[in-house]
């Protein structure tokens, strides 16, 4: 939703304020007054070309800046996240999923663009993932869903609820099993196929590998090992010169005995001796522990000369695969699992190939059944859907127009995992008329209208939080324009609306009303309420403002 738009040097638009409420906000002013020049504001803001034509004459670039409130499915900013560097990972999502977003978007008068997101710098399509995704602007055929039949097919799903929800999860599963499947067969199939020199290369390698046989662990050991044989000699001399220094006659710890003696026996004229004592008790403990592991470390050591060599011969052996297939020992293992699958899958092909053709069918068959399921669920919440949607299209002085929806099943080489059928809304504007899509046979108008009843008919299942509407008005008079300014009313309980209009029964339900006005060479924008309102409303109405169309005003606005 937009908290506020501020623009700086666009057109003729020197500075200006947006600040649309949660409902209804309307633009109004005379024709020419520049309200399209906000618009080309939001434009930017949701992602769309920068062009230096954009910028007011004489200025050496343009600023629009956005403030938005985002709903979870549209919130958030990796870039912002990633740039936390201190941030820990409970601070990084909360930092991917903003309540608020600050959008910048600037333009020189060279036509360089730049962009920014919560101050981190964003691509245009950035912009058009973050804000272009939350907001519909329906003008001129522009950032319009509904021109795209890519989204009719989601805009039906969610507003068919759980029965589509769960047939569509099941095909996506049985859609993903499929292609897996598939790619199994293409590996078998390659495998078989294989150049007689890749296949002799993998024999060569499973053979040269087994004749070592390496075990997860061994290298590592062996190189351990090999180091305390190696210097088996210098390891037991040490230990046992530390053992002699410790415990052998006149050693250290004969000394130690001694002076512990001697402390003791004076220690019964001076008590302040005996706490050396019980210093020395703890350190001769500490000493005979150590000689004692020094002598069991001797001990052990038991060098034999035929041991190492065969040490050493194995160690060369595991290093030979290392050069050939390493550099680590995980590398070697995995050069020997790709070399024993495929002599595997060539040495068994006929099975393998066989095996994987049957799973493969089985998931076709598992797929067709789901994508029937998944059709079928369209199918029946299709015409329902068509028929809410035409049911508000004839409030809005359409009759005998309608929304129609095609649904048609495709080859299977032309399955997504959407579905297996193309769907798009049509167009009927008359009854006994060719249905044809909205892009080739609907009017802006019309489309405008349109788009009012699908959003209508969505209510909050939609995931667009904001609706721009620019002419949606185009040709609409007397009971048709009470009608629409029904439906915009209605639109407004569930979304944020926006409505460039020039229709005083629109105007009225605003919760928020703009004029744009324009004087010389500049566009200005100010909230109107009270007295200014009146006569705004009494303007569009008449052209003027007179007594009359005043009287007319207030009794609209019902005041």
């Amino acid at each position: 939703m937009i908290d506020e738009i501020q623009v700086q040097n666009l057109a003729l638009i020197r500075e200006a304020t947006l600040e649309p409420s949660p409902g209804l906000t309307v633009l109004t002013g005379e024709t020419g007054a520049g309200k399209t020049a906000l618009l080309s504001a939001l434009k930017l803001l949701m992602g769309a070309r920068a062009s230096a034509d954009y910028v007011r004459d004489g200025e050496q670039g343009l600023v629009v800046a956005g403030r938005f409130v985002m709903r979870g499915a549209h919130a958030g900013f990796v870039g912002a996240a990633d740039d936390a560097q201190n941030a820990t990972k409970d601070e990084a999502s909360e930092a991917e999923f903003p309540e608020e977003l600050v959008v910048t978007r600037s333009v020189s008068a060279e036509g360089r663009s730049r962009a920014t997101v919560d101050g981190v710098m964003a691509s245009a399509r950035e912009l058009g993932e973050l804000v272009g995704s939350s907001i519909d602007l329906c003008g001129q055929f522009e950032h319009q869903q509904l021109m795209r039949p890519a989204t009719h097919v989601r805009q039906l799903d969610t507003w068919a609820g759980e029965p589509v929800a769960k047939a569509r999860a099941a095909y996506a599963q049985a859609f993903a099993e499929a292609a897996q499947a598939a790619d199994e067969l293409k590996r078998v199939r390659e495998a078989q196929e294989t150049s007689h020199a890749k296949l002799e290369d993998a024999r060569f390698t499973l053979a040269r590998i087994d004749e070592v046989q390496p075990v997860e662990g061994e290298y590592e050991q062996l190189e351990h090992d090999l180091k305390l044989a190696e210097h088996a000699e210098t390891l037991a001399r040490g230990a046992a010169t530390a053992h002699a220094a410790l415990s052998e006659e006149s050693g250290a710890l004969d000394a130690l005995y001694t002076a512990q003696a001697a402390l003791e026996a004076a220690g019964r004229h001076d008590a302040e001796l005996l706490a050396l004592v019980d210093s020395l008790r703890e350190a001769g403990f500490i000493m005979e522990d150590v000689a004692a592991q020094a002598r069991d470390y001797r001990d052990k050591i038991d060098f034999d000369p035929g041991e190492l060599a065969l040490q050493q011969e194995r160690f060369s052996l595991l290093n030979g695969l290392l050069r050939t297939y390493g550099p680590r020992m995980e590398d070697v293992f995995a050069r020997r699992a790709e070399a024993a699958e495929l002599v595997s899958l060539v040495g068994d092909s006929d099975a393998r190939l066989r095996e994987a053709a049957e799973a493969l069918d089985a998931a076709e068959a598992r797929l067709a059944e789901a994508a029937d399921a998944l059709d079928e669920a369209r199918a029946a919440a299709a015409p329902r859907f068509a028929a809410e949607v035409s049911s508000v299209m004839a409030r809005l002085n359409m009759p005998g127009a309608a929304l129609v929806c095609a649904q048609e099943r495709l080859p299977r080489t032309s399955w997504t995992a959407t579905g297996p059928s193309s769907f798009e809304f049509l167009y009927r504007p008359a009854e006994g008329a060719q249905s044809r899509p909205l892009a080739r046979i609907a009017s802006g108008g019309e489309v405008s209208r349109v788009m009012l009843a699908t959003k209508v008919v969505l209510g909050n299942t939609d995931d667009v939080d904001t609706l721009v509407f620019d002419e949606v008005d185009a040709g609409v008079g007397g009971a048709t324009a009470v009608a629409l300014a029904d439906v915009i009313a209605d639109l407004a309980d569930t979304h944020q609306v926006i409505v460039v209009t020039h229709l005083a029964q629109v105007a009225v339900r605003a919760d928020t009303h703009y004029i744009v006005r324009r004087e010389g060479a500049e566009t200005s924008l100010a909230s109107v309420e009270g007295p200014d309102r009146e006569r705004e409303i009494a303007r569009m109405l008449s052209g003027s403002t007179t007594e009359t169309s005043l009287a007319h005003a207030r009794e609209l606005l019902g005041s």
